[in-house]
């Protein structure tokens, strides 16, 4: 599959549809004099926009990097969702505007039947296109279109509540047009900042998806002469643009051409399997002498009476410099993780107090349940 050309032919079957539909709307609502229909025609209008936006996202995205960007332009579709969100605030804001006019201004409506049948009509219209665009954003991988399709059906569901009015108003003459228009707007308001919420922390920068870190840390842990997975850190560039590191645990007697082999074959098992191009640094396990496996055992111990500290990894003893290295990671729940340190590093150095204790204080950037 053409990820980009599948992206861009389901915008173009946005664009034809809530183009017809502002159409419709924007007649039916003129001839009615509904301002609840003008309302949902001109959100129409900005969801044609929302896909040439998604479109040109698509495009750019996919350009070659530079010198400038070696990292390419992936992450434009983020800020293309971002805009998209931007545009259906716009329009929720605009709805309520024009329907407190409206009120304010005694506006009512003259539906004939079949304004009413035209409106059901829009509105399978409608659910079809919000059902179709969420089924292309997985099959592509695509927030841009997730967000179209989120705002689609949120308009279904707002048009039915239009519908609903105008059969009132047709048939028992109660005239609700511009409060149905402000629950539209509140609505689409709503959309709007689950869009921007989700895009605006995909460009700073948040944890990848705990499936996707299972899998590769599994996969690495099958690998031969592997012994522990840690430090995985995966920074994402757009979809299938990943670029990470991780460190390894392996045997303290391995040589340096095991190593280099061992990398590479990591390496490459993350480019083709999971699309990321990953950085591997190594760990020895430590435990080549009985005095070291002694110590490497007391400091585990020490390190474990504290429940904050959720993971530990990387010792690395030296018994003639009396240097005992160590990382911890502590839980995002504690509140002053930096007392938790000193009090590790304290109880250590009380421990074995004839060594230089190297604490690292590590974050959790993509461990998982049974790599603690």
């Amino acid at each position: 599959m053409n990820r980009e050309k599948e992206i861009i032919k389901t915008s173009i079957v946005g664009i034809i549809g809530n183009i017809l539909l502002v159409i419709a709307k924007i007649i039916i609502g003129i001839i009615a004099s509904s301002i609840s229909i003008i309302v949902d025609g001109i959100n129409n209008l900005t969801d044609a926009i929302s896909s040439i936006v998604t479109i040109l996202g698509v495009k750019l995205s996919n350009k070659k990097p530079t010198k400038k960007h070696p990292y390419g332009y992936g992450r434009i579709e983020f800020l293309s969702s971002s805009i998209i969100g931007l545009i259906i605030l716009f329009a929720g804001v605009m709805a309520i505007y024009e329907s407190i006019k409206s009120l304010i201004d005694k506006e009512e409506s003259n539906y004939s039947v079949y304004s009413l049948i035209i409106l059901g009509i829009a509105i399978v219209i409608k659910l079809a296109l919000g059902l179709y665009f969420r089924h292309k954003a997985k099959i592509t991988n695509s927030d841009a279109l997730k967000a179209s399709s989120l705002d689609a059906l949120f308009d279904a569901l707002l048009s039915t509540s239009t519908l609903v009015a105008a059969i009132i108003s047709y048939f028992a003459g109660l005239y609700l047009e511009g409060y149905v228009g402000i629950l539209i707007g509140l609505f689409i308001i709503r959309s709007a900042f689950e869009v921007l919420k989700e895009s605006v922390s995909k460009i700073i920068g948040e944890k990848q998806d705990s499936e996707f870190l299972n899998e590769i840390t599994k996969s690495i842990l099958e690998v031969d002469e592997v012994k522990g997975v840690y430090d995985l850190i995966i920074n994402n560039y757009g979809v299938d643009r990943n670029i990470g590191s991780v460190h390894v645990e392996v045997r303290d007697d391995i040589s340096a051409k095991e190593i280099q082999e061992l990398e590479r074959n990591i390496a490459y098992l993350c480019y083709i399997k999971f699309k990321t191009i990953m950085t591997v640094g190594i760990y020895a396990s430590n435990v080549l002498t009985e005095d070291e496996r002694v110590i490497k055992e007391k400091v585990l111990n020490v390190v474990s009476n504290f429940s904050e500290v959720i993971q530990s990894h990387g010792f690395y003893v030296n018994l003639n410099k009396k240097i005992i290295s160590i990382d911890i990671i502590i839980s995002y729940k504690t509140t002053n993780s930096d007392i938790v340190y000193a009090n590790v590093k304290e109880a250590l150095e009380k421990e074995f107090s004839d060594f230089d204790i190297h604490l690292v204080l590590d974050k959790d950037y993509g461990m998982i349940e049974g790599n603690e």
